[in-house]
Parts: structure tokens; sequence; C-alpha cells
């Protein structure tokens, strides 16, 4: 195990704490919220889970047609583009019974290519749900991630999966260690290492290359 890779984790840990992430209250909110954040900021997605938060059932949600489900996640943005992947996620996840214990029990690699095979459903996407919904280690390759490697001097590869073996390969596979190591990437992104960092005060100001160009 790199003590790199892992000594990042530590130092993030120390200074932010456990996240106990995602942040939602169901499993199904959480596999929605996945989906309605893509290219958007997680408070437009709290807008819209608060308008479709009523209807927020698998059975529900798949009775509506999909203007009607447009218009409750408007707040989120390509409202009409995630309404499609939300249904065809749903068309998916009804062949489990819409439950999530179904899918828990299936390996890994099996799971993520039937997420990848889903209309608008994309590797980070796929991982996220993985991860947050279905008990799954898995690393998430974000924009935050590459940020935060790329700043203090790791030069990762283009490739989501190439990226993701690297951290998997130096890491314990473990399902905590991966969900707070994301969360804790998000977590440092917004707090000290933004677009224009704020690096006074940073926790990983002492193995920071600050390649920031």
């Amino acid at each position: 195990m790199s003590e790199n890779y892992y000594g990042i984790y530590e130092k993030l840990l120390e200074r932010y704490g456990t996240q106990s992430w995602w942040p939602a209250d169901s499993p199904f909110e959480m596999l929605i919220g996945s989906i309605l954040v893509q290219n958007t900021s997680w408070r437009n997605v709290e807008k819209a889970l608060v308008q479709l938060k009523p209807f927020l059932s698998p059975d529900q949600i798949e009775r509506m047609t999909q203007e009607e489900l447009a218009r409750l996640i408007r707040p989120s943005g390509f409202f009409n583009v995630k309404a499609k992947r939300i249904k065809a996620f749903l068309a998916w996840f009804r062949l489990y019974d819409y439950k999530v214990e179904n899918l828990k029990k299936k390996d890994r690699e099996e799971l993520r290519d039937q997420l990848l095979r889903i209309n608008g459903i994309g590797r980070e996407t796929a991982d996220v749900m993985l991860l947050y919904a279905f008990d799954k280690p898995i690393f998430v390759v974000d924009a935050y991630a590459r940020r935060i490697f790329y700043r203090l001097g790791y030069n990762m590869p283009i490739s989501y999966d190439e990226f993701r073996f690297i951290l998997e390969k130096e890491l314990p596979l473990d399902l905590f260690l991966m969900n707070e190591y994301h969360a804790l990437l998000v977590e440092h992104a917004k707090v000290h290492c933004k677009s224009n960092p704020i690096c006074n005060g940073c926790p990983l100001l002492d193995i920071c290359a600050r390649r920031l160009e």
C-alpha cells in the first residue's frame, strides 16, 4: 500500500473528519440524485429533490410521463435529458424489482457493466451508484480528484479507468475508505483546492507541488 495515496487520505480525514456520504434519505434518493447532479451543482439538485420528494418512489416516477418528470426536476438543469435518463435507469431497475438488496448480491464488475449500458449512465455516475447505493468499494474519479492529484504533483492518466486502477491498486479495496476518500476529496476541493485555491491552512500544503497552471 502506498503511503502517499493513503497518507493523503489520512491527512484529509484528520482535518475534515468522517463525511458519512451520500447526502440522501434513502438509497433510491441517492440513485436519482446521482443522475440529477450530472453537469450541475448539488444546490440545484437539492431544489429539484424538494419538488420530486412527494413522488420519490420508483412506481410513482415510472407512472409519470417524461414531460411531467422533467417539470419536477427542472432546477437541476438539462431536465429533459435527465428525465429521459431517469426513465432509462428505472426500466433497468425494474428488472430487479426496484430492490437495492437484489443488486448488492451481484459481482461489482458485472453490475458496473450493466449500469454502463443504461442510456446516460457514464463511468462516474455508475461508480457513485456502486459505491453509495450498492456497497461496492470503488474509487470514484471526478473533476475534484483530477484537480487535487494534479496539483499535488501526480501525473494521472487521462483515461478514467486507468486513473481508477492506479488508486485501487495502491489502496485497500475497503468500502468505508473508498466512500470517505471520495467525499473528503470533494470537501477539500470546496474548502481549499478550489479553482482559485486557498493554500493558506491547507492540510496537504506540505506535500503539494502547487501545480496551478
